[in-house]
Order: C-alpha cells, then sequence, then structure tokens
C-alpha cells in the first residue's frame, strides 16, 4: 500500500470536498425522502379519501342518471379523473392503459371488489410517460354489487414537486459552501502558521540548535502545543549542556592521572629514574593513578544506573538505627587512625521502606566525607530523631567546612567546593550525587548545613512507615 503523503491544506480542502459531496447525497436522499413518503403518501390518502367520498354518495338504483352527472361535474372540478361502470369489463374503456405493462384488472382485484373492498392500483403507465396512483372501489347496493368506481391521478416528477425549492436549495447549498471555502482559504494561512513555524523550528531543533523559542501570542491550543514544545526544547537543552559538561569534566578529570600515568611510565621506559627507589615510587604512583581512575569510572557507572528510569530497589522495612550502627562500624577503624571521637544518639523505633544495601551507601558516603574533611582529634556527631512523619538523620563535624557560595551546588556531578582537594582526598564529586540520588528514589531527601571553617552538618530525611491500629 502506498503512503499518501498530503499536507494539512491539502487535507482541510479535501474534507471540505468530501462535506460538500455527502451534503449534496444527503440533500437527494431527504428530497427522494420527501416525494415518495410525504408527496405520494400524501396523494395517496387524498385520492382514497375522495374515492371512498364519492362512492358514498351511490345509494340504491343502477349506476346511470344523477350518478353519471355527478361524476362528470367532479371531473371538472377535481384533479383526479372519475369514472363509473356497471361492468367491470368496461373499466377497460374508461382507462385503456396498461399499469407497469400489466393490465389494469387481475383476478386478485376481482375477488377483492367480489368482497366490497376497494382495490389500489399504482404504477408506471407509458402513454402518461410517468407513474399512476388510481383506486377502483366496488358501488353496493345494500349486498348486491351494482357498478365499478374509478378514481386515478397521474403522478408529478419530482423535478415539478420541486420546481421551486429545488433550484433554491442548490443555489444556497453552492453560495453556503462557495463562501465557506473563501473563508477557510483566507484563514488557511494564519491557521497554519503556527505549524509551519513548529516545522521549522523542530528541524532546527533535530540538528542540535536549541537558541530559539517558539512565540507564543494566543491561548488557544496551538499556543499550548507551542508551551509544551518550547518546555520539551528547554529539557533537551539542558540535557545536552549537562551531557558536554559530563564529558567535559571527565575528560579534565581523566587528563590529570593519564599525564601522570604517562609521565612516570615515559621516565621509565626512557629509564631517566635508574634508582631502585625511585623506579618503586613512581610504579607506586600509576597503581595509585590507576585505582583512582577505577574509582571515579566505577561510580559513574554507578550514577547512570541510579539515575536509569528502569532502576529499581530491593525495598524492605527497615529499622533505621541498626543500619546506622552498622555503618559506624565500618568508618570507625578510619575514625581511630585520625584519632577522631565518633557518638551518636539513635532513636531506636524509627522504622522506613528502602533499600537496606542503598541506605547504607548513602550512610557511609556521609560518615566518609566527615572524615576526609574533619582534622585529626574532632568529633563526628550522628542523631537519628521523627520529625513531621519523617525520620531524620543528622551528620555533623567540626571539619573545614563549605563556602557559603557553594552549598547550592552541593550534589552536582563533579562539583567540589575546593579543587585542592581533590588529590589529597581521592574524591571526584561524584559521592554526594550518589547519594541524593539514593534518595530520591526513597523519596527522601538530603540537604547540607555548612560554615566555612566551622563544619558541616548534613540532614537525611525518609520518610516513616505508616502503622495502621
Amino acid at each position: 500500500m502506498k503512503n499518501t503523503n498530503l499536507t494539512l491544506n491539502k487535507k482541510v480542502s479535501l474534507l471540505l470536498l468530501s462535506s460538500l459531496f455527502l451534503t449534496i447525497v444527503f440533500s437527494f436522499l431527504f428530497i427522494h425522502f420527501l416525494y415518495k413518503d410525504l408527496y405520494i403518501g400524501t396523494v395517496k390518502d387524498s385520492l382514497l379519501y375522495q374515492g371512498q367520498r364519492t362512492a358514498d354518495h351511490y345509494h340504491y338504483g343502477d349506476v346511470s342518471g344523477s350518478v353519471r352527472d355527478k361524476i362528470l361535474w367532479y371531473n371538472v372540478i377535481s384533479p383526479y379523473e372519475v369514472s363509473v361502470v356497471e361492468k367491470l369489463e368496461n373499466l377497460t374503456k374508461s382507462f385503456p392503459y396498461r399499469i407497469d405493462q400489466n393490465p389494469l384488472i387481475n383476478n386478485d382485484d376481482k375477488r377483492e371488489l367480489a368482497k366490497g373492498n376497494p382495490v389500489m392500483k399504482e404504477g408506471y403507465v407509458a402513454e402518461f410517460k410517468r407513474n399512476v396512483i388510481g383506486a377502483i372501489f366496488p358501488l353496493m347496493n345494500e349486498e348486491r354489487l351494482m357498478g365499478y368506481l374509478l378514481i386515478y391521478i397521474p403522478l408529478a416528477e419530482m423535478t415539478e414537486v420541486f420546481s421551486k425549492g429545488i433550484p433554491i436549495l442548490v443555489l444556497t447549498g453552492v453560495m453556503f459552501y462557495f463562501v465557506l471555502f473563501l473563508i477557510i482559504q483566507s484563514s488557511l494561512g494564519s491557521l497554519f502558521k503556527p505549524v509551519r513555524e513548529m516545522q521549522l523550528f523542530s528541524n532546527k531543533v533535530a540538528k542540535g540548535d536549541f537558541s530559539g523559542r517558539l512565540n507564543v501570542t494566543s491561548k488557544d491550543e496551538m499556543a499550548e502545543l507551542a508551551l509544551t514544545f518550547n518546555s520539551m526544547v528547554d529539557s533537551l537543552q539542558h540535557q545536552e549542556e549537562r551531557k558536554r559538561q559530563f564529558l567535559s569534566d571527565v575528560a579534565h578529570e581523566l587528563r590529570t592521572p593519564l599525564t601522570y600515568i604517562g609521565g612516570y611510565a615515559k621516565a621509565l621506559t626512557d629509564k631517566v629514574q635508574t634508582n631502585p627507589e625511585e623506579m618503586e615510587e613512581s610504579l607506586h604512583l600509576i597503581q595509585k593513578e590507576s585505582i583512582r581512575m577505577q574509582k571515579l569510572i566505577t561510580e559513574l557507572l554507578e550514577l547512570n544506573k541510579l539515575e536509569d528510569t528502569s532502576f529499581s530497589l530491593d525495598i524492605e522495612p527497615i529499622v533505621l538505627s541498626q543500619l546506622i550502627m552498622d555503618s559506624l562500624a565500618l568508618i570507625r577503624p578510619h575514625a581511630e587512625n585520625k584519632k577522631m571521637d565518633v557518638q551518636h544518639d539513635l532513636n531506636e523505633g524509627s522504622i522506613i521502606n528502602g533499600d537496606p544495601n542503598r541506605v547504607m551507601q548513602v550512610f557511609y558516603n556521609i560518615l566518609d566525607n566527615a572524615l576526609k574533611y574533619s582534622p585529626e582529634e574532632s568529633c563526628i556527631f550522628i542523631q537519628s530523631y521523627e520529625e513531621d512523619g519523617l525520620a531524620v538523620v543528622q551528620v555533623g563535624d567540626n571539619g573545614i567546612g563549605i563556602p557559603a557560595g557553594s552549598l547550592s551546588r552541593i550534589g552536582e556531578r563533579f562539583y567540589r567546593s575546593d579543587l585542592s582537594r581533590t588529590r589529597n582526598t581521592g574524591g571526584y564529586g561524584l559521592g554526594l550525587s550518589i547519594a541524593k540520588e539514593i534518595m530520591y528514589k526513597h523519596n527522601g531527601s538530603l540537604s547540607v548545613d555548612s560554615e566555612e571553617g566551622k563544619g558541616t552538618t548534613v540532614y537525611l530525611r525518609f520518610p516513616l512507615i505508616e502503622i495502621k491500629d
């Protein structure tokens, strides 16, 4: 099957022509209905009424004299043709025509007339070149059949019946569709202008140009579509900017360790370093940078997996205090190495729905950052409590803190408030991004309150399980 590529303009014109065609067909059927069911039906009812009324004028005696005089007078003043005969065979003299190529009277008609019932006749008469409706009435004197009354009328053609109405109808229809056609043609330009603008703009967007926007001046459905289109382009532009920033950040983050690895590897292959201790130190640095790159790639894959809409959690009820204690057990050896004190005050009744491994990953990440950015012999304090239907975990330290201008960007990919910390701590600014994404998947939130030089406090909020009585 071939695909017919019709423009919207052509489709509207085709719709207009189709509606015109359907209107013509409907008008023809309606006129045919008026002619057949109203005109012919009315003529038939009137003919039966007039025939029965005329037949009722006969009371007794033969069908001659005053009866014939009345029939002759009725023919003068009536549109019907009426004749009266004593014998049925004489009807062919009054009506010497065939109806639909059949004789006027057949055997069935004779039997009905003998019973005193009238007989209707309808069909085409070649001599009149039109249809004829007629009726034959038996003239009864008590129970004796005295004669027959024939009444008939040639039917007018449909064009004759509607000779005045059809031209008016056709003229009105032609004028209406002509005016409608002019209106549509004049408005098609303005009607399809937004569509053409969207088409041109979508072609630019498809080529990667997100600089423009559709100009919205109305408040109709097209305006709503344009606003939705603009919103979609905003989202695409944001995603494109994030992708470019991501590639730039990855390239930047990989450049430094690769430079180190390349430099030390070249020094070893060129035998610039001959001292075994220097060579061992160079190999140690190459290994360290390789581990850092492996960590970067692992964290990137982890973050992309979390951001995928198809990613799902293994949800189960969690006693929050127990999970916090398990996380503290993991970081306690590192805290002891820095002679740091880890204190806690936990609400043991808080229960949430969550993925234990992912929630523990958040706790470990937050506690690990507190250890990294706090001086030796300082203190880390972790507290949990319930507030407004939420379980709140608060992790505070006395570390270096975060500048006020950087707080709003905490959690962005690769963002670090102090780039000089990276090589000392080994971080790439992805840990908090992963933590925020895990909290989002749990319908929770992560927020940071910090003052440079005094310390940082991280707030984790989880929805509590609703326990029904």
